[in-house]
């Protein structure tokens, strides 16, 4: 039996997204395995929240889209971070730590 699969804590996807595409353009499918790869195969993003959140990110101007072949041959959007995208990510990443690392804080607190 393999591990259980956690859901995405609601406004984490948009930064997970700006993550994958820091290291260079890819398209949805190369996006969704590599946040289930990264993650340890603990979190996966499925198609019907994927695209949707793509085009957001592309409407808002944090990140592009142009057609090209994938890696089977067929054609696909391709997306990367815009200079907006990349200055977003490094302020999400920092609200995520200073957030996460507040939340152990609590977590680990001696009860009263």
């Amino acid at each position: 039996m393999g591990k259980p699969h956690d859901s995405l804590i609601p406004g984490t996807l948009n930064v997970l997204i700006l993550k994958a595409l820091s290291q260079g353009a890819l398209h949805g499918y190369a996006i969704s395995k590599w946040i289930q790869q990264a993650s340890e195969d603990v979190l996966r993003v499925e198609e019907g929240v994927l695209y949707p959140a793509l085009h957001k990110l592309e409407k808002e101007r944090w990140l592009r889209a142009e057609w090209g072949v994938n890696d089977t041959g067929r054609r696909a959007k391709f997306y990367s971070p815009t200079p907006l995208g990349k200055r977003k990510l490094q302020a999400e990443v920092a609200r995520w730590k200073r957030s996460s690392q507040a939340v152990s804080t609590v977590l680990d607190a001696e009860e009263a």
